[in-house]
């Protein structure tokens, strides 16, 4: 059985769960949010292994731009497990496994836990950005996808440039979300493994929650039938993908933000309604995961 859910409250955007435990983070909000220097991120990795329990469910850290949060977190997780030895599967719109030459953030931490030695492969699932289209094929970092070490889940975006340079096998694209979901799920459940579980909700169709960024056109049961897959393999969890407002103060991050057509704003008078549809499928997304949780 998973433990009780933690907040990591950065942006004040989870609403309340039962049973959590929420670490209040807001000194952090800034110097994480979008992205933050190695140093920042060191330090706080140093904090969440100081305040985490020793045994805890699923980690909730608020926007989708707080998704680099999950690098420290699967870490922690696999830490004493042995080489090549757990899955990383991830629900995002985004590959987040784009070159940033400040450190890391939230479109690059894939990269960095697809080469932590316990991880045998980290699988994106969702993804209808043209992030991965041709127009973009150079901001991806290639490495994991040649070694096999990253897959690419996709549907309506045009990644056949892929194959012209040898990545073909990373790619597995789909006629809609139905089929990448099946596919998926079958998947998992040949190949049973160990496997750590990240979801940003970007993934959803607008439909079903709204977030700070672009979405996908994942179904709640979408992401069910893949848990449903996994039960009886994660072993550790998280979920990102709040709406929340906040003003950059540091320049680079407005203007990076600004470049990938980021919102964080969020003057719209419906903001508490939006972060009341985020509770309801965080109680949902929650059951599911605890659902498929390993017993060991």
């Amino acid at each position: 059985m998973s433990g009780a859910p933690v907040v990591l409250d950065i942006d004040g955007a989870v609403g309340p769960l039962p049973g959590e435990h929420r670490l209040p983070l807001a000194a952090w909000h800034e110097a994480l949010r979008f992205g933050c220097g190695m140093g920042t991120m060191r330090r706080f990795a140093a904090q969440l292994d100081e305040s985490l329990p020793a045994a805890h469910g699923t980690v909730l850290m608020g926007s989708g731009d707080f998704h680099h949060l999950s690098w420290p977190l699967v870490e922690r997780a696999v830490r004493r497990r042995p080489p090549r030895s757990v899955r990383v599967v991830v629900l995002d719109n985004h590959p987040d496994n784009m070159r940033f030459p400040f450190g890391v953030h939230c479109g690059s931490w894939v990269l960095r836990v697809a080469r932590l030695p316990q991880v045998a492969q980290v699988h994106v699932l969702g993804i209808t950005s043209s992030d991965i289209g041709a127009a973009h094929a150079w901001e991806n970092h290639w490495s994991p996808l040649r070694s096999g070490r990253l897959v690419y889940w996709s549907t309506g975006v045009d990644v056949t440039w892929a194959r012209r340079f040898g990545l073909g096998a990373a790619f597995r694209a789909f006629a809609g979300v139905d089929e990448l979901a099946a596919a998926a799920a079958e998947a998992f459940q040949r190949d049973p493994m160990p496997t750590y579980f990240s979801v940003d909700k970007d993934v959803f169709a607008p439909g079903v929650v709204t977030t700070n960024w672009d979405q996908g056109r994942f179904g709640r049961a979408h992401a069910q039938a893949v848990l449903q897959a996994l039960r009886g393999q994660v072993i550790a969890s998280d979920i990102t993908g709040e709406v929340s407002s906040w003003r950059y103060r540091t320049w680079w991050k407005r203007w990076l933000s600004a470049h990938d057509g980021q919102d964080t704003a969020c003057a719209d008078p419906r903001l508490p309604e939006w972060q009341d549809g985020q509770r309801r499928l965080n109680l949902s997304l929650l059951d599911w995961i605890a659902a498929a949780h390993a017993e060991n």
